[in-house]
Order: structure tokens, then sequence, then C-alpha cells
């Protein structure tokens, strides 16, 4: 591959993230090449599953598609949700009070939550719970879970609904940790009204909100949005941001996990 060839890839890959979405057009006017050029280069990165082709352009990978189940999901990029989640973890302090959400990445925080005391934490993720209850056995930290109450979804192994909604009416906490089913510049999206109204309650309940995801949440937009990014305060991510998004995180952490490296205030 060309220097050149690189260059265009390196572009069009960071507006997909940033955007979720590409145009043809716009790529061929702001790379000044043909339009032949850019339909070999999004059928060169659909081909490394980068992108999913659709008329006048390409979305990202999952990008109009639904949440896959639970146990699917964590067979998928294991390693960069466990950088993300063992960085996201040491944010854990003694005496926190926190709420950590459902997911996969949230999983594995919680198998590194370790040698903290006096901290409380509340999910509704029935997987996470019983890791948290394990390693307080264990003595690998000490403290107290809550279980938060629900109707239990049986794909993503999480209770939701009214009752759960008002049990996080109960807390006020310290520190959220959510990890969403896709970031964009538009904010924070779930696939469901039922998670999506669960994430925003979290986010009220909190002083803090931590997002935790691995690079493939990057440009995600799902059907239901719960936040801003002005809502939040850190991303913990095994990635950097995009370029285009550095003038947007101001006052957000970006948390690159494994070099520490930190964008915003």
């Amino acid at each position: 591959m060309s220097v050149l060839s690189m260059e265009r890839k390196t572009e069009i890959l960071d507006r997909l993230h940033a955007y979720g979405k590409v145009n043809a057009a716009e790529l061929a006017r702001l790379l000044d090449v043909s339009m032949e050029t850019i339909r070999r280069d999004l059928d060169v990165l659909e081909k490394e599953g980068y992108l999913t082709r659709v008329h006048g352009g390409a979305v990202k990978v999952n990008f109009q598609r639904g949440e896959p189940p639970f146990v699917q999901r964590r067979q998928v990029r294991q390693e960069e949700k466990k950088i993300a989640a063992q960085r996201a973890a040491q944010m854990v302090k003694d005496g926190d009070t926190i709420v950590m959400g459902g997911g996969t990445t949230i999983l594995e925080m919680a198998h590194c939550v370790r040698g903290v005391s006096k901290v409380t934490i509340l999910t509704n993720s029935l997987p996470t719970a019983n890791v948290l209850l394990d390693s307080l056995n264990q003595g690998l930290f000490h403290g107290n879970v809550i279980q938060l109450g629900g109707e239990l979804n049986t794909e993503q192994y999480s209770s939701g609904g009214t009752v759960c909604e008002k049990m996080l009416d109960l807390f006020s906490v310290n520190k959220a940790f959510i990890s969403p089913g896709g970031i964009s510049l538009a904010g924070l999206m779930e696939y469901t009204l039922e998670e999506s109204s669960i994430s925003a309650k979290m986010i009220q309940a909190a002083k803090e909100t931590m997002i935790v995801i691995d690079s493939s949440k990057i440009g995600v937009e799902a059907l239901c949005k719960f936040s801003t990014l002005e809502q939040i305060h850190a991303i913990v991510c095994d990635q950097e941001p995009p370029s285009s998004w550095k003038p947007y995180l101001d006052n957000i952490d970006w948390i690159t996990a494994g070099d520490e490296a930190v964008v915003g205030e």
C-alpha cells in the first residue's frame, strides 16, 4: 500500500470513528481523489472488517444493528476490554460509593476491583454482582455490594424497568461507571429504551460519570440517546480519540489505558 493510500485510509477511519458513517462524494472532495479511488478504498476497508458499504458511502460495523446477547459479546475484543477495565478499576478509591452499569466491559472491571476498603458498589448487572460478591468473600476488597432489582433481561443478564429506576432514585453516589452501546459526538447511546433509561438514572445519581469502552464503540450510534458528552467527566478507552473529536473534549478526561495519555482538563 502506498503512503498516499495509507493516509487516505487513516482519514477515512478517523471520520468513521467520529461520525459512524462516511459519504463517498464528501471523501472524494476532501481527499482530492476520484470517486473510483474512494470506492476502492472503501472496498478494501470493508474486506478488512472496518466498515459496511451502503449506498453512497459506508457505515461503521454494527452502526445499524442491534446489540448481540451478553454471552456472545463476552467473546469479542476481550483484550481491549480488559485494558480499559483495569484502568477504570484504578479509579475506585477507599470510601467510594459507586454504581456500575451492565455490559461485558464493566464485568471485566469488576474482576479488577482490588485492595480498596469501605467501598459501596451498586449494580444492575447479575454477572458483575456475582464477581464482586466472590471478591468480597475472598477479601480482595472490603465494603458492600447492592444488587439493583427490577425486571430481568434474559439476553443481557441485567435488571431494569420501573423498579430498578426507583431504586436508583434512593441513592447518591460519587462515581458512575457506564459502558454504553455506542458513543459519538452526538452523545452516548444504548440499543433499547430500558437500558437507556437505566444509564440516564445512573448519571443522575452520580457526582461524576466515567465511560468505560473499547475502541469499537467509538462512532457507533444506537437507537436511544441517554446523555450528551457535556454530562460526562472521563472516558477510559484502549485507544486515543479520533483527532476530529479533540476540540469537543476540553472538559473531559480521555484516558488512554496502557499509556495513560490524557486529553482534556
